[in-house]
């Protein structure tokens, strides 16, 4: 560096710089029909993936794919004093989970590796040596203690703290003198022309001011760690990233960006920023809320095609929003030139609606069944385990029955082994006080419905058990249809409410409930024996 910096070109005047939306048009995507779509994810491991990133990792993934392209995660850790043990595998597995695995990341390697910043210090050296080469970039020797004081008496005077650019004017032999006393200094990028105006594939014709409202950047700092800045800059450049689709928090930062990449001599990629993903009631969606976490909903059994259903639904670039849509349809319906700049407003009270629009085309999936199954059966052992008198509750024909006849009244695979829906892996405990009735009329019943299960053999359905106990009651005199059914319900389930009687006899089989209703009966003669 030292010899490089004894060749400072000395500083060209500073242009002005225009800060502000020149037009907005429809942008089109004006690409190269036969140009290679490649597009990143790039989140910092500084905390497990949420559902903002989530959102951001989706809109790249569904437009690598709706172009046939490339998905790469790449991995901004060059903040070391920030990182979060686990974060970076979170990020990864998340991104598995969900169904939008990278084609290229740290875990599955690529040609454009490696996918760790804090693997790639030596292109980011290279980058900022050819800058201070040729006089884009300087050295800083300025102290924490003095950019601090900077800070505080810029607030004091209720100003935006910016760098005074302090070092941008040293004379060679200054540099000289405090390189020997420093010789590690930050490395700062000149803002000193007008930012290019680009058209941002999202938010239209866009220019910023850059030089007239911060000061010069650093891009390399003092422990030879980039900032964001240079990093994304250069590893954008190296890996061939043709879209860069991110939040619009990072658009006032694109003119930098766009600096730079014209200093190094680079073309830049084409910008898309997404607007912001925010609560309902449009405050900031924050990491400090916890149930935010992909993690949280995986555990909590929501399905990952009811968040990416959700996410994309309450925002723009599509045709229309709609309930339901899979990750096929969200490809094949996805037009980034429908995004607009409003903010999204994700109602997360609405997610188990989605999921259970979701868990209810899985059950009619042949493909899909058996996995559920499996889930349901693990579930059922972990939740009701050595209480479980019956281990034929855990076969999957009976465990697919429950399925499909509970279809499009649960929301999640929980619900299932819920308090409500004990009765389907447990015989429940009921005493004869509990049944409403007077003990004659409680053993006419439940004899008549032994003879029911009798004549009607091993078959039940619906239809049929709701004809014959109607038929039943017909011949109680002095019993309402109400009074007989809350009674079976409260035999069969031990609840007093729940799915219909003769769902519940279907679901248990009709040697179960002749075993649920002798055991009433059999209650009765040990209390007279």
């Amino acid at each position: 560096m030292a010899a490089l910096l004894k060749t400072l070109p000395r500083a060209r005047p500073r242009a002005v710089a225009l800060g502000h939306h020149v037009g907005r048009q429809e942008a089109s995507l004006s690409q190269d029909p036969g140009a290679t779509v490649r597009v990143r994810f790039a989140p910092s491991p500084t905390g497990f993936l949420h559902l903002g990133g989530l959102r951001t990792a989706l809109y790249n993934y569904i437009f690598a794919k709706k172009h046939q392209g490339s998905f790469i995660l790449r991995l901004e850790d060059t903040d070391q004093s920030r990182l979060v043990p686990r974060a970076a595998e979170n990020i990864e597995d998340m991104l598995e989970w969900a169904g939008i695995p990278p084609d290229e990341s740290p875990r599955r390697g690529g040609p454009a590796g490696p996918y760790n910043q804090s693997q790639r210090l030596a292109l980011y050296a290279q980058a900022t040596e050819a800058l201070l080469k040729s006089g884009a970039a300087y050295p800083c020797f300025c102290s924490p203690h003095r950019l601090e004081l900077l800070k505080k008496e810029a607030l004091r005077r209720q100003q935006t703290p910016r760098y005074d650019n302090r070092c941008r004017n040293l004379s060679q032999a200054q540099v000289a003198q405090r390189l020997a006393m420093d010789p590690k200094p930050a490395i700062r990028f000149r803002l000193e022309e007008a930012a290019p105006a680009f058209q941002d594939l999202v938010y239209g014709w866009t220019q910023h001011e850059v030089a007239s409202v911060e000061g010069d950047p650093v891009i390399m700092k003092s422990d030879g760690f980039p900032t964001y800045h240079l990093a994304c800059v250069v590893d954008d450049h190296h890996m061939n990233i043709s879209h860069v689709l991110r939040g619009s928090e990072w658009l006032v930062s694109t003119s930098k960006h766009l600096l730079l990449y014209q200093a190094l001599g680079w073309q830049p990629p084409q910008f898309a920023h997404l607007p912001l993903l925010l609560n309902r009631d449009g405050s900031k969606l924050s990491k400090r809320q916890g149930d935010i976490f992909l993690e949280h909903f995986a555990a909590a059994g929501f399905l990952p095609e009811a968040l990416l259903d959700i996410i994309t639904n309450c925002g723009s670039g599509f045709a229309e929003n709609q309930m339901g849509r899979t990750l096929p349809e969200l490809i094949a319906q996805f037009d980034l030139t429908r995004i607009t700049c409003h903010s999204a407003l994700l109602d997360l009270e609405k997610l188990p609606e989605f999921n259970r629009l979701h868990l209810q085309r899985l059950v009619n999936s042949e493909t899909q069944m058996p996995q559920l199954v499996e889930k349901l059966q693990a579930l059922v052992k972990e939740a009701f385990g050595n209480q479980l008198q019956d281990k034929d509750v855990l076969e999957p024909a009976y465990l697919e029955k429950i399925l499909l006849l509970r279809q499009g009244h649960i929301n999640r695979l929980q619900d299932l082994v819920s308090p409500m829906y004990a009765y389907l892996w447990t015989r429940p405990s009921v005493h004869r006080a509990q049944l409403g009735l007077d003990s004659e009329k409680v053993d006419m019943i439940v004899k008549r419905l032994l003879g029911l299960l009798e004549r009607s053999g091993l078959s039940l359905t619906q239809d049929m058990v709701n004809r014959e106990l109607k038929k039943l009651s017909e011949g109680l005199e002095g019993t309402k249809y109400s009074s007989m059914m809350k009674l079976l319900r409260m035999i069969l389930s031990g609840q007093l409410q729940g799915p219909p009687v003769a769902e519940i006899m279907v679901s248990l089989g009709p040697k179960e409930v002749q075993e649920r209703i002798l055991k009433v009966l059999s209650a009765k003669e040990k209390m007279h024996a």
